[in-house]
């Protein structure tokens, strides 16, 4: 019985630990960057900065038409790559590693800075793959 007690206290503190984890993510999203849809970024994507902060395997594989590749890894160091007076969308498979790039850029100045919603999976428009 003990044991079944303990078992649910484990499973019950790591879906609390799972939940601050994703509230964290979702309070640094809403700070740091205003979170687009997939056709309000292709009406607009040759006007602006597009920047997909997955790593760099993931981006050769497949990536947006038109994105540049900073991966999360590098950001901090290359973020200043990015111009100040140009909107930035950013990008990665679920929205947590472009949650924490929007934080560096906010930090440092930037304003005009965007995720895209539900990050590549969500993405309806023009690809570019490597995968044959």
């Amino acid at each position: 019985m003990d044991f079944l007690i303990g078992l649910l206290v484990l499973i019950g503190l790591g879906f609390l630990t799972y939940g601050i984890y994703k509230l964290y993510h979702y309070i640094l999203r809403r700070r740091s960057a205003t979170v687009v849809e997939s056709y309000e970024l292709d009406d607009i994507i040759r006007r602006v900065q597009l920047v997909d902060v997955r790593e760099e395997p993931e981006f050769d594989a497949k990536h947006i038409l038109g994105a540049r590749n900073i991966p999360i890894s590098q950001f901090s160091m290359r973020y200043k790559e990015l111009r100040k007076d140009q909107p930035i969308y950013l990008y990665d498979d679920s929205m947590t590693l472009a949650s924490r790039a929007a934080n560096t850029l906010r930090k440092n100045g930037y304003k005009d800075v965007f995720i895209l919603n539900g990050g590549f999976s969500k993405w309806f428009g023009k690809v570019k793959s490597n995968i044959k």
